[in-house]
């Protein structure tokens, strides 16, 4: 699988060889419709995102890691891979889970926001 086979709406915001960021919708997270903030977003990285200053460049034996944000504080668990081909393999899979309704975000966010969680519904067609 590659990022040529990403599911609707999502889109490559970035593709260097430590990292790579995917983001959903960004047409419409942009303050207006949906708020920036809340973009949905798949950081793929070689080696811990949260990386202490200093080390500029991941290890060779670092795994990658694939991990959700709904915003900045607000994310799905984590995932680690060996490779950074089933790292891919494996965000893609996450995007097409999200998109697919298989991801629970309203159980992500510890402060319930029903009206944006409605919104979102509607946008990744979802409602009822």
């Amino acid at each position: 699988m590659t990022l040529e086979n990403l599911p609707d709406g999502w889109e490559v915001w970035s593709n260097e060889a430590s990292k790579v960021v995917l983001a959903y919708r960004p047409d419409v997270f942009n303050s207006q419709s949906f708020p920036a903030a809340c973009l949905p977003t798949i950081y793929l990285t070689k080696g811990q995102r949260d990386r202490r200053p200093g080390k500029d460049r991941p290890a060779a034996d670092d795994p990658w890691y694939v991990t959700l944000f709904l915003e900045p504080d607000v994310s799905h668990d984590r995932e680690t891979y060996d490779t950074r081909e089933d790292a891919i393999e494996g965000a893609v899979d996450l995007a097409g889970a999200f998109t697919s309704g298989g991801i629970d975000y309203r159980g992500l966010y510890q402060v319930p926001r029903p009206d944006y969680f409605d919104r979102l519904d509607e946008l990744t067609g979802r409602a009822e």
